[in-house]
């Protein structure tokens, strides 16, 4: 056991579990209501939802998986930067707006606005239940992160005596959370993101110079890992599914119930247009930490015997891991795994009230208890975030770890389906809910069927178009076939005279006001 790392790690541990149950007391509300304690009361400003999205979208798992990408694939992993970088002006359009309609009529969810807009409880709930169930496999890989840091710290990480750090770190986030809801997360985010922008800078200056420089990084990498394969006669090869990875990646990212729910948290359009201008730094760390897959593959670590054990058990997620043991002291090893570790409870908080909130609002009280006051639904909200919390864990130590990285290709597929319910729906009335409906089950079934196809050991289907093979995102082919299946039965809708569901929004809620 690494003695000095372990410490300072625990050390930082304890202090965020501190904030966490602080966080309580931090710009007090009533939190038996659920708008307090599942948003915050949506009184975040620009900073403190500038670190809540950068904890949310930025979580344990990207600091280990998309350096493990190029690591293990090359180019492709590079796909998370114009993924990354496409997202913020979509963002920057659509979501202020669903903000303001949110704020006038206390809506909690996406799924309150689909309900409202079309007037329909079936398809609120199929957004609804497609949020949980792509949310479950996202907060099961945060453990990943967890788990192999604790692995690089020395602890076993097999057996029950090897499963105990991870109940404890998840009972103790399952507490601060229940207690203090959205503002323990909001708060610890500030801790998680400073430590990761330490870890990064010092990573990317000592790092290459202790390898001779960049120069040398990319003259070790296989030239096949560092270029996508390029298109021929018959094929679009690596440039289609880059792409599509890309833009499939940044219109699913801001569905998910924790994306939805830290916007909603906020205090004005205005401050979530301002946080879409500034989260591109997050793309600059980012792209920083692709490149330590590089660095990994020049330094060899995955060669050097004393981290043959933890590549056996891990994969290349152990490649950033290894790259700090290797070339810093102790007590710094400690701060980067704790910045790891910490960055895994941010979002993993968040996924649960999210999760909470969409099982209350648009399940427990449409169909259980249409009765309930507030302290009545933050109760169960609350009950609910743990019973997320503890299928997580039962999801991560059950399952084979790659059952839960395969099931999260198909959470992306999946969540991409409430696009259009979602967005258009902030824009149009033309797609009526049946459409909307029956276009969600499509999608759904066309991108499980492409997933199974694959095994699911993949997201990139090859369709053959005009004699030519173009491989994508599994996402974007199923979320095609959505469209038109929406737009032809909502056609038919209108054409047959059936009646439309009751929109109980308002014309007004649409105009473009910049609220403060």
């Amino acid at each position: 056991m690494n003695v000095t790392a372990t410490f300072v790690f625990v050390l930082l541990f304890i202090g965020v579990t501190i904030v966490g149950f602080l966080a309580a007391h931090w710009r007090k509300g009533d939190l038996a209501h659920i708008d307090e304690w599942g948003l915050g009361g949506r009184r975040f400003g620009t900073i403190v939802t500038w670190f809540l999205l950068g904890g949310d979208l930025y979580t344990a798992y990207t600091f280990v998986a998309v350096p493990a990408l190029v690591f293990g694939a090359g180019a492709t992993g590079f796909f998370a930067l114009p993924y990354t970088i496409l997202i913020y002006p979509f963002a920057f359009v659509v979501f202020p707006k669903l903000w303001a309609i949110a704020k006038r009529h206390s809506y909690v969810t996406s799924a309150d606005f689909v309900s409202a807009r079309y007037g329909s409880r079936v398809l609120a709930l199929a957004v609804a239940v497609t949020g949980i169930v792509a949310t479950m496999p996202y907060i099961a890989l945060q453990l990943v992160g967890i788990e192999v840091v604790i692995g690089g710290l020395g602890f076993d990480t097999t057996g029950f005596v090897g499963d105990l750090p991870l109940i404890i770190a998840f009972a103790i986030l399952a507490a601060y959370t229940y207690t203090s809801g959205l503002r323990a997360p909001a708060m610890i985010a500030v801790v998680k993101d400073v430590l990761i922008y330490i870890t990064i800078i010092a990573a990317i200056i000592v790092i290459p110079a202790q390898l001779g420089g960049f120069g040398h990084i990319f003259g070790a990498v296989p030239p096949a890992k560092l270029l996508l394969k390029a298109p021929d006669a018959t094929s679009l090869n690596g440039y289609s599914a880059y792409a599509t990875l890309a833009v499939g990646s940044a219109l699913a990212l801001f569905l998910y119930p924790h994306s939805v729910t830290a916007i909603l948290s906020s205090s004005s359009g205005n401050s979530i247009r301002r946080n879409m201008a500034m989260l591109p730094a997050y793309s600059l760390v980012l792209g920083l930490l692709a490149l330590l897959g590089y660095m990994a593959l020049a330094s060899g670590v995955k060669d050097m015997p004393q981290y043959a054990p933890y590549f056996k058990a891990f994969g290349p997620n152990f490649a950033v891991p290894a790259l700090f043991l290797q070339y810093f002291p102790s007590w710094f090893v400690g701060v980067a795994f704790a910045a790891i570790g910490i960055g895994a409870l941010v979002p993993a908080a968040i996924m649960s009230i999210a999760a909470a909130n969409l099982y209350t609002r648009n399940i427990h009280k449409e169909f259980i208890n249409r009765n309930m006051n507030h302290e009545q639904e933050t109760n169960v909200a609350k009950l609910v975030s743990l019973i997320v919390k503890v299928g997580a864990v039962a999801f991560i130590l059950g399952l084979p770890l790659t059952y839960a990285i395969q099931l999260q290709l198909l959470g992306g597929i999946w969540i991409i389906q409430t696009l259009p319910a979602i967005v258009l729906g902030l824009y149009t009335r033309m797609l009526d809910w049946r459409g909307l409906l029956i276009g969600w089950a499509a999608g759904i079934a066309t991108g499980t069927w492409m997933a199974i196809s694959l095994h699911l050991k993949g997201s990139i289907f090859v369709v053959h178009l005009f004699g030519m093979d173009v491989p994508g995102y599994a996402a974007v082919w199923s979320l095609v076939v959505n469209l038109v299946v929406a737009v032809v039965v909502s056609v038919l809708v209108h054409l047959f005279g059936m009646q439309k569901g009751v929109d109980r929004t308002r014309p007004e809620d649409y105009l473009d006001v910049q609220e403060s």
